[in-house]
């Protein structure tokens, strides 16, 4: 891992003086990208980029024997992303947007590149209507679409585990929408996703009653899954020839990769090694972005404040939700506070010996966020300060 003692250091003879900074650690990504592909066990890996919104990382990534493709969070980002180059995007997430839709159909470029994902009728009659004053393109290019499955774990009546994601469980279900896209010639049924949510995102490596029970549910629900994955994957097929179908995420990688109906896996936050998978069992990855900020007060004894450092995570609110202050250790946040917008106190015995102008490292709880809050990444490789990397935000967009 990172010294982070003297990465001040390292900046500090390469230039780089202002906080706050975003550094992104290239060993500990390529470490993390080798155990991603190792878990994976050959089956292709498609990257997240809700997970790094950096162009230059994605690019870097997939340039790496197998990892194909990208897994896009919008339609304007993947339109974006194919506009400078990319070939093979899957959006995860179904879209509404109407002048995003016009763009994908007038561009026979992203009609070959970009995957919609899509889970119930109304979906593809918005994606027709948004677009049926255009001609159809030459070479009978049509919209590519993916049928997404849900696979939440839904033991008993009233008791589920999963996000709420598509309402297709079965294979009944998925033939019924499957049949319906096949039905409008416009479209072209090519892939099937289904994500695992409460397996490869839910932290489980507590010691506690709480962590025990979540790794029980992922016990229990791996073999459901697998069952029913493989029973739509086959009724689907029954009817398209299928391209591709998409699984797992970084927390449940192997398990997935090792079904025979999957053809690839989804990662992006185990490339990054943000906070909450510190509480992860399946997969420990080395921590890979470290935001720096400065020490600008020191109100009390034993209490520095720190420029910004309010970079909370989405997700249910709690405290794994805030950043963990990496370094120098022995610091916490001010209960009363927390991690504020402009400013955060810590405290702690290393709070003492703080001064005005020292860096405070911290790792945000998720892997992505942290790139709508700055406008670069600093590259870090061995004892190297490479060029900034842009990211989203940097290069002028945002797509969520």
């Amino acid at each position: 891992m990172r010294d982070l003692a003297g990465l001040d250091g390292l900046l500090a003879r390469a230039g780089w003086s202002e906080r706050p900074l975003a550094v992104l650690d290239l060993d500990a990504v390529d470490a993390n990208a080798d155990d991603l592909l190792r878990g994976a066990g050959g089956t292709p890996v498609r990257i997240a980029s809700k997970s790094l919104r950096v162009r230059g990382l994605l690019d870097r990534l997939l340039a790496r024997p197998g990892i194909a493709g990208i897994l896009a969070f919008t339609l304007p980002e993947a339109l974006w992303l194919v506009a400078h180059g990319a070939r093979d995007v899957l959006v995860a997430y179904p879209t509404a947007e109407r002048g995003a839709l016009r763009r994908l159909a007038a561009s026979p470029e992203a009609l070959d590149a970009i995957t919609l994902m899509v889970d119930e009728t109304a979906q593809l009659d918005l994606i027709l209507d948004a677009t049926a004053d255009l001609p159809p393109r030459t070479g009978g290019r049509r919209i590519r679409v993916a049928l997404e499955l849900d696979v939440s774990f839904a033991p008993l009546p009233g008791i589920r585990f999963g996000a709420l994601r598509s309402p297709v469980r079965t294979a009944g279900q998925a033939v019924d929408l499957a049949r319906a896209a096949l039905a409008r010639p416009r479209l072209q049924l090519v892939g099937l996703m289904a994500y695992e949510g409460h397996i490869a995102g839910v932290t489980d490596a507590a010691p506690t009653p709480y962590g025990a029970a979540v790794r029980a549910m992922k016990r229990l629900s791996r073999p459901e899954i697998a069952a029913r994955r493989a029973e739509v994957v086959a009724a689907v097929r029954a009817l398209a020839p299928l391209e591709f179908v998409n699984a797992g995420g970084t927390g449940s990688l192997e398990s997935s990769a090792a079904e025979e109906a999957v053809t690839e896996v989804a990662a992006g936050s185990g490339l990054i090694g943000p906070g909450l998978f510190d509480r992860y069992r399946g997969f420990t990855p080395q921590p890979a972005l470290w935001l720096g900020t400065s020490v600008v007060r020191r109100p009390a004894p034993g209490v520095a404040t720190v420029l910004g450092g309010g970079w909370i995570a989405s997700g249910p609110p709690g405290t794994d939700r805030l950043p963990t202050i990496a370094h120098p250790p022995g610091l916490a946040f001010a209960p009363q506070e927390a991690a504020g917008e402009v400013q955060t106190p810590v405290i702690g015995p290393a709070a003492e010996d703080l001064r005005i102008g020292d860096t405070v490292w911290l790792r945000h709880a998720k892997s992505g966020e942290p790139a709508e809050h700055f406008s670069h990444y600093l590259p870090v490789q061995g004892e190297q300060v490479l060029d900034p990397m842009p990211t989203y935000r940097g290069e002028g967009r945002t797509f969520l």
